[in-house]
């Protein structure tokens, strides 16, 4: 099976996006999957259409979206993404859509279709921090998970998607204003791999556990 592991260039000021240099680092094999990257640009509409064709092209089996998440402590498997656009900075190319349906004819929202308790469970038994969020924000992060699920909806040949956060990564929080959590980079690393054998190993079904969060 194939699974495209797709991930954000930096944006918003940063010279480096930490779900990127995670992907990078992960496995070109884990579990039953042949892991096929791809780097996405963080840009509205841009970002979709960019994932659109690699699907077209490599016909994955499941499609796996990494952004960063700039403040959460863990990693975090999105529960759903919303059908609205609402951008509180520019994006890479200048956009800023604000309160602005992402597809009009697509749902208010879509749900992930990977197994989001069991990738918390392996994650967290890999040593790692890990909880399922139920808030994929409104910024080129949600624009894209719901993006990814209404295509693979819209096709309807059974691919899986979702979309997992990461936190920032040392050298991001050094010279911030504000405190903020931070992961090392090989931790992170580490993590995607334990949620992608999670998807592997539970693919056809999700575990039944604690380990979302209220937001």
């Amino acid at each position: 099976m194939k699974l495209l592991l797709t991930a954000f260039d930096p944006f918003g000021g940063d010279s480096i996006n930490p779900a990127l240099e995670a992907v990078k680092l992960v496995s070109d094999h884990i579990g039953d999957f042949e892991i096929i990257k791809l780097e996405v640009p963080t840009v509205f509409k841009k970002s979709v259409e960019t994932v659109k064709e690699e699907i077209e092209k490599v016909e994955p089996d499941v499609v796996l979206c990494i952004g960063q998440a700039g403040g959460r402590f863990d990693i975090t498997p999105e529960r759903v993404a919303i059908n609205i656009d609402d951008a509180r900075i520019k994006d890479n190319e200048g956009n800023q859509p604000i309160d602005i349906k992402i597809f009009e004819d697509g749902e208010p929202a879509y749900f992930a279709t990977i197994p989001v308790k069991a990738m918390v469970d392996y994650v967290r038994k890999a040593g790692l921090p890990a909880s399922v969020s139920n808030t994929a924000g409104t910024f080129v992060c949600n624009h894209l998970m719901y993006g990814v699920l209404y295509t693979l909806a819209k096709e309807g040949k059974g691919r899986k998607g979702g979309f997992v956060h990461v936190p920032f990564i040392p050298s991001q929080v050094v010279n911030r204003p504000t405190p903020a959590p931070a992961m090392a980079l090989t931790d992170i690393a580490r993590g995607l791999e334990a949620a992608i054998l999670a998807i592997s190993e539970n693919f056809d079904s999700d575990v039944v556990i604690e380990g979302g969060k209220e937001f």
